[in-house]
């Protein structure tokens, strides 16, 4: 069984600001700093709580200058993440506000988006003895971000894209959500039940969810992927994670990754994301690499 949701990737026209609103004002720990392995002349940025660990991952693609997208059909969107408590709410309620965050308040949510239109909910459900919240300037321990439990998904085909998350990837249907995972380990994506026109990816939009599985697992769920008709990719090694991804019928981009080896394995974990990392194949391009990258400053580097 896959274990919830692993990551999610948005797209960033603005990785300076992206640092400042994500690791500055949310709190996240900025856990790696590294390039599109696709694409190396700009940024990948990972951001997750303070061991950086799968479920807790937020990360961006930079397209700098990207103009704005809107979120439509074949796309992800709205990112829900867990907090404590009701007392957590109200304080991340007064902190966007008073940081110029249009805030809406629900009962047992907070609501808004970051500057490029990324919507985010935050839910109070409690906390968990593993918890390891990101150490931030002005956010409480007792307050802070835990992980993400769920996100919307806008299918070009609902009911096509509804079999191809059951059979493909082991979801379980109940109705208008569909749970990934069991226990402490769950994730769930909300499927909007009415086709709509396509989606314009841009600045503030997903690009691709993750979902989490068991390293001894993995090669399993591409076999699941291609039975179930999916044409899932090759496992390709993105050195701290193994991904397998799949384009399912309604338009969505999935990827299915491993928990390990995780951030360390290139790093102190101490010192994880204040330098930028280059995976060993371009290690010998950094200098044309850095002088193409946009300065962005880290929270928690040395000053």
């Amino acid at each position: 069984m896959l274990q919830g949701i692993h990551h999610i990737t948005a797209i960033t026209g603005d990785a300076a600001g992206n640092v400042q609103f994500h690791a500055g004002l949310l709190g996240l720990r900025l856990v790696k700093t590294t390039v599109n392995h696709d694409e190396p002349g700009v940024y990948h940025l990972y951001y997750g709580d303070e061991g950086g660990r799968p479920r807790t991952l937020l990360t961006f693609f930079e397209v700098p200058g990207a103009a704005p997208g809107q979120p439509g059909g074949g796309m992800f969107h709205s990112i829900s993440w867990r907090v404590p408590d009701g007392a957590s709410l109200d304080f991340w309620e007064r902190r966007l506000t008073e940081y110029g965050t249009r805030v809406e308040r629900g009962e047992g949510s907070v609501r808004f988006a970051d500057p490029e239109g990324l919507a985010h909910v935050l839910l109070a459900r409690g906390t968990r003895d593993d918890d390891r919240p990101a150490q931030a300037d002005g956010v409480p321990d007792e307050h802070a971000i835990r992980e993400i439990i769920g996100v919307e998904a806008i299918s070009l085909k609902p009911e096509r894209t509804r079999a191809a998350l059951v059979e493909g990837l082991g979801m379980a249907d109940l109705g208008d959500t569909l749970v990934v995972g069991s226990g402490e380990h769950v994730g769930s994506v909300r499927l909007h039940d009415e086709a709509v026109s396509r989606g314009m990816p841009g600045g503030g939009t997903i690009h691709h969810v993750a979902f989490a599985s068991p390293d001894d697992h993995h090669k399993r769920w591409r076999e699941r992927m291609t039975d179930a008709h999916l044409l899932p990719t090759q496992v390709v090694d993105r050195i701290y994670f193994r991904s397998i991804y799949t384009r399912e019928p309604g338009g969505l981009l999935v990827e299915v990754a491993t928990n390990g080896p995780g951030f360390a394995v290139d790093e102190d974990p101490e010192v994880m994301g204040q330098a930028l990392v280059l995976p060993p194949w371009l290690e010998e391009h950094r200098a044309v690499i850095e002088a193409r990258l946009t300065p962005i400053e880290n929270p928690r580097a040395p000053r």
